[in-house]
């Protein structure tokens, strides 16, 4: 069985031979275990076997980057989104955004303009013949893009979006509507072309360590008819929809299946998803993917980890519906020895 039958069965809540894995690890982290055994020539996507692979298009206004600022520690440079960011050379914490494009409707407008479905937001070359290549290696391919809230906090101060949802839900609701149908456009364009896929992963981060970052009311006003038009569409051509929300999203996700979402992940351990708890009450109607506490891989009793991956796995893979991942992404505090035994024992106990 290869992964794409493997994980188109998991999420129609079949069981397999094994649940599917996956996973995202820092670039830092790489860097470490290049250093501690893994091959120069083997992507870790390889080496560990990897089996979702995705393909997007450049849904961004696309405004020039441009390097403002570089030294050992940090580069400075303006974003596609028009504003301008500092990122750490290594990568290993979340950009800071220094500057936002739209601070006004205005703002917004000359945004909106740039942003139209066109050929060239897509690599055509070596994109096709990988999409091809991965396709005939079996994996499950998905088409990935960044929607709503989370994506709009690259063109929005996060405080001030916040805001302006409540102030004016209308004109956050369109901007959200005009990026995700843009990311149809350009799928669309895509499949004509002959990209092949098996799913969508659309990421929207709505949570952080207590709870949503704002009510199910604002949800279902605002993001609700963004993600339902984004997973009818996809669900017309045949495709699973994964929802990558980051955070404490639980109390958003009976409007997550009424959107149409099949599968949610990451399952942050330390903002309180429960990967049992959450399987329990809305494993019938949902797939999850994620929920083993990465914190627990570096620890030096590895007994935990085992502990962890043994009871969640033993559960959760019961009917189908669940596929490996940690609980967000793989910190470069893990050593390539520690990893190594979380994917042997997610295989051991991962098995039907």
């Amino acid at each position: 069985m290869n992964s794409r039958e493997r994980i188109k069965k998991v999420l129609q809540h079949q069981e397999t031979d094994r649940i599917p894995i996956h996973d995202s690890p820092w670039g830092a982290t790489v860097s470490r275990w290049r250093k501690e055994g893994l091959p120069d020539d083997i992507s870790p996507e390889e080496y560990f076997g990897y089996e979702i692979v995705g393909f997007g298009a450049d849904i961004t206004p696309r405004y020039p980057v441009k390097t403002l600022e570089k030294n050992e520690e940090f580069i400075i440079e303006t974003t596609p989104f028009g504003g301008i960011r500092k990122n750490f050379r290594d990568y290993t914490t979340t950009p800071e955004i220094i500057d936002y494009k739209i601070k006004s409707k205005k703002d917004w407008e000359e945004v909106k303009e740039r942003l139209y479905p066109d050929f060239t937001r897509v690599d055509w070359a070596s994109g096709l013949t990988n999409n091809y290549r991965e396709y005939e290696n079996g994996k499950f391919i998905v088409y990935t893009s960044g929607v709503g809230y989370d994506l709009f906090q690259s063109y929005i101060r996060t405080e001030q979006l916040l805001i302006w949802m409540i102030e004016d839900p209308d004109w956050i609701r369109e901007m959200f509507m005009t990026s995700a149908q843009l990311t149809i456009e350009m799928a669309k364009m895509m499949i004509e072309k002959g990209f092949r896929f098996d799913g969508a992963w659309l990421f929207d981060d709505m949570g952080y360590r207590n709870t949503s970052l704002f009510s199910p009311q604002t949800y279902c006003n605002i993001s609700l008819p963004v993600h339902k038009m984004l997973c009818d569409f996809f669900h017309s051509k045949g495709l699973p929809v994964i929802l990558h929300s980051c955070g404490n999203v639980k109390v958003l996700i009976p409007h997550l299946i009424e959107a149409g979402f099949d599968c949610l992940q990451p399952l942050e351990v330390k903002a309180g998803m429960d990967l049992i708890e959450l399987k329990k009450e809305f494993g019938d109607k949902l797939s999850f993917m994620g929920g083993i506490d990465v914190r627990l891989m570096s620890d030096p009793d590895q007994n935990k980890i085992e502990n962890e991956i043994k009871t969640k796995i033993n559960f959760a893979k019961k009917h189908g519906g669940y596929i490996y991942h940690s609980d967000h992404s793989v910190p470069n505090n893990v050593s390539f020895q520690q990893y190594k035994r979380v994917i042997e024992l997610v295989k051991k106990y991962g098995q039907y």
